[in-house]
């Protein structure tokens, strides 16, 4: 699978169908048995059309494996998750396709250590997630906080309210203790994404392909190098240097043997 690719938007089925077959998508999402969709949802004004995620829903109940589960899952910064759900339609989308809907601020958690966190000692990730293949969702857009919303800061959602807000608040303030791209790194430290597709219709364009490479394409798509995002630059640097650890490791391996 290539790393990404972008269609002109006419439709959301139309175009969301087009990309994923060329990027051989299916492939893919025969390889898992639970697929969760992660759209972003902030409030009522700002949030992944509904439209968008069952056009995304539709293509893989069409094409996973018969016993795969499909879930939507979010959990709302600020905000009762279950009351978005369903005041945007949500509730009513899982409802027509009987999936499941999850509100990742309640639900069950495996506690994650990792030596590459910048910040964290340990992460309460939701379990769902770490058993899935997760295809982050976002819509892209300007963002006071992240600079762009785009598929690996779509990922603070991951954060339980349950246990990073505040005690008077639904507001995940423990992840704020810090510059904003140091929490999204840590969580991504906890699991990647495995796929992205970004809504940028209001620019044209739908993006799919892997996160952190749709991502760059996708802030060029709103005018912006992706080396001036913060967190992009963070977790390219991140995850680049593990990788090239990680190939030197191989050549040492081959010429000891």
């Amino acid at each position: 699978m290539v790393k990404g690719a972008a269609i002109k938007f006419t439709t959301y089925p139309e175009s969301v169908n087009k990309l994923l077959n060329l990027l051989k998508v299916t492939g893919e999402l025969k390889k898992y048995d639970k697929i969760v969709l992660k759209p972003f949802i902030k409030d009522l004004e700002s949030h992944t059309p509904v439209a968008f995620v069952e056009a995304v829903l539709q293509y893989c109940l069409a094409n996973k494996n018969p016993v795969t589960e499909v879930f939507i899952a979010e959990g709302v910064d600020g905000s009762d998750t279950t009351d978005l759900f369903d005041s945007l339609g949500y509730k009513a989308l899982s409802e027509k396709y009987s999936i499941g809907l999850i509100d990742l601020n309640n639900t069950e958690v495996e506690e994650t250590i990792n030596g590459e966190f910048l910040k964290f000692q340990s992460i309460k990730y939701p379990k769902i997630l770490l058993e899935a293949c997760v295809i982050s969702l976002p819509i892209l857009k300007d963002d006071e906080e992240t600079e762009i919303v785009d598929s690996l800061s779509n990922m603070l959602g991951a954060y339980p309210s349950k246990y990073y807000a505040g005690f008077f608040s639904l507001k995940k303030n423990k992840i704020r203790k810090w510059p904003i791209k140091f929490s999204i790194h840590d969580i991504l430290k906890c699991k990647m994404p495995n796929f992205a597709v970004i809504d940028a219709s209001q620019q044209g364009q739908i993006l799919a392909g892997l996160p952190l490479e749709i991502d760059k394409q996708a802030a060029k798509t709103l005018g912006k190098e992706w080396k001036s995002i913060s967190h992009l630059r963070l977790i390219d640097d991140s995850f680049s240097t593990k990788l090239l650890q990680h190939r030197k490791r191989e050549e040492e391996s081959i010429q000891s043997a």
